[in-house]
């Protein structure tokens, strides 16, 4: 952290930098190590957070088009009232008021047909919607466990700088290799 002239190191930057600098090639390849795996960290961390945001807008997208459709089946049902109220008036009325009873339902039927597509049309958007949502989350998901093995890996390296016990080089690869094999995953959204 650093702010001004004060500058704070946490323990294992301080034991790298120092081991780094040393003169002692399994360092300075443990710090090379570390060095790549945090941009590649910084990499996973970005497209992770652009796919949390696309999963983010896409639900929103959702919401919107399932209160247009909700909209319009309202608009729908009153229409259906409408048309019930006309059809019961001509079947009460006679003469020339039955004849517009019948006339008002038959428009009402008419004008319900033009609303049906119309909120079938939003329903399956927000359907769509809501699905690609899931699936942009499901690759966010996999950005965020590659990163994860990432952030063990330089953990795993730095402590390997510290106790310099290889098995533990070892362990870093493996996490590291994980995690970009995760992330080939989130690239090709599996």
């Amino acid at each position: 952290m650093s702010g001004g002239e004060f500058h704070v190191h946490g323990v294992h930057e301080h034991a790298v930098e120092h081991q780094a600098h040393s003169g002692d090639s399994f360092a300075a390849r443990i710090a090379v190590m570390t060095a790549i795996l945090s941009t590649i960290g910084a990499l996973f961390a970005f497209q992770g957070a652009a796919e949390q945001n696309s999963a983010l807008l896409l639900k929103n997208e959702a919401a919107i088009r399932r209160a247009e459709a909700s909209d319009q089946w309202a608009f729908y049902q009153s229409k259906s009232n409408k048309q019930n109220l006309a059809e019961l008036g001509a079947a009460f009325a006679s003469g020339d008021m039955a004849a517009s009873f019948r006339k008002e339902a038959e428009r009402y039927k008419a004008e319900k047909a033009e609303i049906e597509p119309k909120a079938r049309e939003l329903e399956k958007a927000a359907t769509e919607a809501s699905e690609r949502s899931e699936a942009a989350m499901h690759v966010h998901h996999r950005w965020a466990q590659a990163m994860t093995l990432v952030q063990i890996a330089i953990s795993l390296a730095a402590i390997t700088l510290l106790t310099r016990k290889r098995w533990l080089q070892g362990g870093a690869y493996i996490a590291g290799a994980g995690g970009v094999a995760l992330a080939v995953l989130a690239l090709l959204h599996i």
